[in-house]
């Protein structure tokens, strides 16, 4: 059943009747900012709404604030 209430991530509606959005995740070392931000716009020409980047280490979150800025898309950090 689809839910009723929708929100947005970025700006990508979620829910409440809005399409399919399309999310994928990275497979770099988030902490290598030029092959994950490389990646990133790759599959955003591709057609992905949302992109996921792993972040389990102290690196990886200090990357993530300049991904965060730079992304065409919304992300997600895991």
């Amino acid at each position: 059943m689809a839910s009723k209430l929708g929100i947005h991530v970025g700006s990508v509606p979620i829910g409440g009747g809005a399409p399919v959005a399309v999310q994928t995740m990275t497979k770099t070392e988030t902490a290598n900012l030029t092959a994950t931000m490389d990646q990133i716009r790759r599959v955003a020409d591709a057609g992905a709404d949302l992109v996921r980047v792993a972040v389990p280490r102290d690196e990886d979150v200090e990357a993530l604030k300049t991904i965060v800025v730079e992304s065409p898309v919304p992300i997600i950090a895991d």
